[in-house]
């Protein structure tokens, strides 16, 4: 039994051997020197050896395609952890710029003050529920030297005075502080007032006071300091005016102006050492327009 099997596999595979070759001479031969036999082998294997040959495309695309899409998925990831570092860097390097281009102009604001200054830096803000920022707390190296009425500017204009100094910190008091009084003049025709603070908590605003209704003043003008009261220098920008009211009655117009300074964007500042001996008291006074009803003469400058 088991010779016989032997025999039968034998002969199998040579048959099969056999027939393998045959097909194989067939598709080798010249087309010309084939045999009706031959013709009617390849037609009878052709569908065979088309979907063999269409798997074997098949299964060599999807191994191409899963690979090549680990090589991208791998590319992708390591594309976005570079973009992710280079969005950091530019991140640095664009408040490095700011940085550098905001003491660049205070280094020059410090050279063209004509008065000495001191450096500080804004260490803390008290903002209004409406995120507007009404006190500032700042610091410098020469806190021995500060003093209560110095004035505090940045390279956009005037932020506001110190009102006390504790310790290593100093309070300042800004531009739109109800509290806050400053002589001042419209530029562009000399026109004098006193720029004192609305207090408003939702916007920055201040008003100019005492401009007599026959003062020419116009929306879009800058108002500056005026130099008198023995504090702020002359030309410091303090804002611009917003809106002019002129009523048929009173003395005074009513002329709005928004602070030249955005109070929350605030990191460094400069404070004024004003010499006070080169003021002279006596000519301010005589030139001082009629104080505000309730206003302390500590705050005007």
């Amino acid at each position: 039994m088991n010779v016989g099997r032997r025999y039968w596999n034998a002969l199998l595979s040579v048959l099969l051997l056999g027939v393998s070759f045959y097909f194989l001479r067939a598709s080798l031969r010249d087309p010309g020197t084939q045999t009706e036999i031959d013709r009617q082998v390849l037609r009878s294997t052709a569908w065979v050896q088309w979907l063999g040959d269409q798997v074997a495309r098949g299964l060599a695309t999807v191994w191409d395609e899963y690979i090549y899409l680990v090589h991208v998925r791998r590319e992708n990831e390591r594309l976005r952890a570079e973009v992710a570092r280079l969005r950091q860097d530019a991140q640095r390097y664009r408040a490095s710029y700011e940085e550098n281009r905001r003491l660049r102009r205070m280094l020059q604001l410090r050279v063209d003050t004509p008065v000495e200054s001191l450096a500080a830096e804004v260490v803390a803000r008290d903002p209004s529920p409406f995120f507007r920022v009404m006190r500032l707390a700042i610091t410098t190296q020469d806190v021995p030297r500060l003093r209560v009425g110095m004035p505090v500017v940045t390279f956009d204009g005037v932020v506001g005075q110190i009102n006390s100094v504790v310790d290593r910190y100093a309070n300042v008091t800004l531009v739109a502080d109800s509290r806050s009084a400053i002589d001042s003049m419209i530029e562009r025709t000399g026109a004098r007032g006193i720029v004192h603070g609305s207090g408003e908590r939702h916007r920055y605003r201040a008003q100019v006071e005492y401009l007599q209704r026959t003062d020419d003043v116009r929306v879009g003008d800058a108002v500056v300091t005026s130099g008198l009261g023995c504090r702020f220098p002359p030309g410091l920008l303090l804002g611009r005016v917003s809106s002019v009211t002129r009523r048929d009655f009173g003395l005074y117009q009513e002329v709005e102006i928004t602070p030249a300074v955005d109070f929350s964007r605030l990191q460094e500042v400069l404070v004024l050492a004003t010499p006070q001996q080169e003021c002279r008291p006596g000519l301010q006074q005589n030139q001082r327009r009629p104080a505000r009803a309730g206003s302390t003469g500590g705050g005007t400058s």
